[in-house]
């Protein structure tokens, strides 16, 4: 039999390493020898002997900022040895390396996998999202260890030397360390009482030293900010 799907760029990519890499540009592969987690859904194959296990959120206490916030991951547990595929929607795929002292603020829908050793909180976006359809929450991973993201369409990372105003639909991740806030982009005026929009209300503002990951395509809106804003004082009196 003989085909170009055959083709040495489509076979199995194999590592004498365990762990996570590319099997290709929309495809992860997780060479296992213990455990990893994953999103809910996101295996499209595995050979060897391998287990699943749903964990919601990743706890009770991420569970319920989830339920209030509609960020996070819902996770499951892969573990055993054998090889496991994952992939969302022919989305593109990165890898990231944390290492100690490192974080990263991460929109939950773009999270794949991340290996067990990294931790993660549901934290506020300072400042940012009150007056968007964006999420007022993101997930900061900590640690050391690998983890997978995903973009709609190659990506551009930019260095944040200046001020620097994103989408935040279109925003990825970026470093934990940055202040966010929100700007106004779209001008006040007659047009604007008339009901004429440019779609860019408001952008995501982001300042010191680090990077912002920005995709070509905008996440849509998962609920309006009336009701985050509501969700937002709701958890903020759970946490304080």
């Amino acid at each position: 039999m003989r085909s170009a799907l055959f083709s040495a760029e489509n076979l199995e990519k194999e590592s004498a390493q365990p762990g996570m890499r590319l099997q290709n540009s929309k495809m992860l592969k997780i060479e296992l020898n213990g455990e990893a987690m994953a999103r809910v859904g996101s295996m499209v194959a595995y050979q060897g002997n391998v287990q699943f296990q749903a964990l919601g959120s990743g706890g009770l206490g991420k569970f319920l900022k989830q339920k209030l916030t509609g960020e996070g991951v819902p996770l499951m547990r892969v573990s055993g040895q054998g090889d496991v595929f994952l992939a969302e929607l022919a989305k593109d795929v990165h890898i990231i390396d944390l290492e100690p002292g490192d974080a990263l603020s991460i929109n939950g829908s773009s999270v794949l996998a991340f290996d067990s050793t990294l931790q993660y909180d549901i934290k506020m976006v300072g400042g940012a999202g009150m007056a968007s359809s964006s999420g007022l929450f993101n997930c900061v991973f900590t640690g050391h260890g690998r983890i997978a993201i995903t973009t709609k369409g190659t990506p551009v990372v930019l260095n944040v030397d200046q001020p620097t105003y994103v989408d935040p639909q279109a925003a990825v991740c970026w470093s934990a360390n940055l202040q966010t806030g929100y700007h106004r982009a779209e001008q006040l005026g007659l047009g604007t009482l008339l009901g004429r929009r440019t779609g860019e209300s408001f952008t995501m503002s982001f300042a010191g030293q680090g990077f912002v990951v920005v995709q070509p395509s905008e996440e849509p809106p998962v609920m309006g900010s009336g009701a985050q804003e509501q969700q937002g004082g709701l958890l903020g009196g759970l946490l304080s």
